[in-house]
């Protein structure tokens, strides 16, 4: 397997873990009904795409504040330690099927750090 080089590696990946999230009851309403992605799905995974793009393949353009996404979620419906394990898994899973790399282990390592900082910024957010 080669290493995630460009966009469309990463296309591929968050394509891949989307479809693992939705077939997963524990975590697929979040995506369905509380934001319903599922709804403008190929923007949302064009903006995860320029996310992803930006922080591993330097390309810039990602403007949108990941912290404020994800407490404005969690105001909706609140968002759990098991909801970040989950999505870990997918997400690891979906590159690990496709990818094998240095960025591969870089993508994972970053995407650890966020569910970190996110559950973090929810603690303190909630008191």
């Amino acid at each position: 397997m080669t290493d995630i080089q460009t966009q469309e590696d990463l296309y591929l990946i968050v394509s891949e873990f989307y479809k693992k999230l939705f077939a997963d009851e524990r975590i697929a309403y979040l995506f369905t009904k509380v934001v319903a992605v599922d709804q403008k799905l190929e923007e949302h995974l064009q903006v995860l795409v320029t996310f992803w793009s930006q922080s591993l393949l330097g390309t810039g353009g990602y403007f949108n504040n990941l912290t404020q996404v994800h407490l404005n979620v969690d105001t909706l419906s609140p968002l759990t330690k098991e909801h970040f394990t989950i999505w870990l898994t997918h997400l690891e899973a979906a590159i690990d099927e496709n990818f094998a790399g240095l960025n591969c282990e870089r993508m994972k390592n970053m995407s650890h750090n966020l569910s970190s900082i996110m559950q973090i910024k929810i603690k303190q957010k909630n008191g």
